[in-house]
């Protein structure tokens, strides 16, 4: 993902008058600038791949979490309005790794670190969170690593 493609798909949505996915769009493309600004680099500068997904995972945590909010007090509205808008965040993340993926990692990182008690998960669970690239949900890693250790 880069910051070009992310800008052409606002025009497409600015000529479509698509205007929930213009707004989700500039809030994307906001968040990456205050990004920068909170990193002390400037505004005219990029974030790369990994920021950027992190900026990305962050802005649907928050969309869920609004969900959770907006349904418990009975705003059926907006809550389907933060859905749509997590939809269009959620297109611009990368897939998670899938069990599979996960339990091979799991497997790799146990045989480098020689690990066999199932307390090392929460050490291990780091490890395989970067061998993933992050990719990964952390919950699944560590009840991965607990399964695999005991």
């Amino acid at each position: 993902m880069d910051i070009t493609s992310l800008r052409e798909d606002l025009k497409s949505a600015m000529r479509a008058k698509d205007q929930l996915r213009v707004d989700t769009l500039r809030g994307i493309l906001s968040a990456f600038t205050n990004e920068l600004v909170a990193k002390g680099r400037r505004p005219t500068e990029s974030l790369d791949e990994a920021e950027m997904i992190a900026v990305l995972k962050r802005l649907a945590k928050q969309r869920k979490d609004s969900i959770d909010q907006f349904e418990k007090g009975n705003r059926a509205d907006m809550a389907a309005k933060e859905r749509a808008e997590l939809l269009i965040v959620e297109s611009y993340v990368p897939p998670m790794a899938s069990e599979a993926e996960i339990e091979k990692a799991s497997r790799e990182i146990i045989a480098e670190f020689g690990a066999t008690d199932p307390a090392m998960a929460g050490k291990l669970t780091g490890a395989v969170m970067k061998k993933l690239g992050g990719n990964a949900d952390g919950t699944l890693v560590r009840t991965t690593l607990q399964r695999l250790l005991s």
